[in-house]
């Protein structure tokens, strides 16, 4: 009887442990079903030519500022590696977002994102709890800033030891492009059609595009 009491009590242990250890995990995954409480079915589906369309301006300021540099610096051997370094970082600096931020976005993984990075962010991390989004755009963003402003700088400087036409026009290109194109068409398609936009802190900090 007492052997037979032991073995029903050592059962219901073992079967409560198994129970509590099924809600730790329940609990440890929760943050990624409440980020997705939205149906994302529900929201507009971004094909990927429409993707491309919304990198095409920051894939162009990318560009642009590796020529700046390469042709500006045509008078040091490290011309090529500046332009070369500009070029990695602006696309290193994409998936810096891609994981550092997108993986908190509440439409990761999914076609609802216009720029297609929640798409790529699922490839590379795992989702975040979709709260800490606006935190962590503000801590990451700034990573990238730099590439607006060193090929203006770079610019400049060239311009004011040697002055040149054909470098003022792409400088000036490339200040079109990183400084009016790039935030009209962000906040006008991309940033405008996102989502994410009532809790990110670039759409609140500026009015919406029309």
């Amino acid at each position: 009887m007492r052997s037979t009491r032991y073995l029903r009590f050592w059962n219901g242990l073992m079967r409560s442990n198994e129970f509590s250890m099924r809600i730790e995990k329940m609990n440890e995954g929760e943050p990624n079903r409440s980020v997705n409480s939205e149906d994302c079915q529900n929201m507009r589906q971004y094909s990927g030519a429409e993707e491309l369309a919304s990198n095409l301006p920051y894939i162009a300021m990318t560009v642009l500022g590796s020529i700046v540099l390469i042709v500006g610096l045509s008078g040091s051997v490290w011309r090529w590696a500046a332009g070369i370094v500009y070029f990695l970082y602006g696309v290193l600096g994409a998936f810096w977002i891609m994981f550092f931020v997108c993986s908190y976005c509440r439409y990761w993984g999914t076609r609802s994102c216009p720029c297609g990075y929640g798409r790529v962010a699922a490839k590379i991390r795992a989702r975040k709890p979709g709260d800490r989004f606006a935190e962590k755009f503000r801590k990451h963003i700034p990573v990238i800033v730099p590439l607006w402003f060193v090929p203006v700088l770079v610019g400049a400087a060239v311009l004011l030891r040697s002055f040149s036409w054909a470098f003022l026009i792409l400088s000036i290109t490339f200040a079109v492009d990183a400084f009016l194109i790039l935030p009209l068409f962000s906040k006008g398609h991309a940033c405008k059609d996102c989502p994410q936009k009532d809790t990110c802190p670039w759409m609140r900090r500026t009015p919406a595009a029309v």
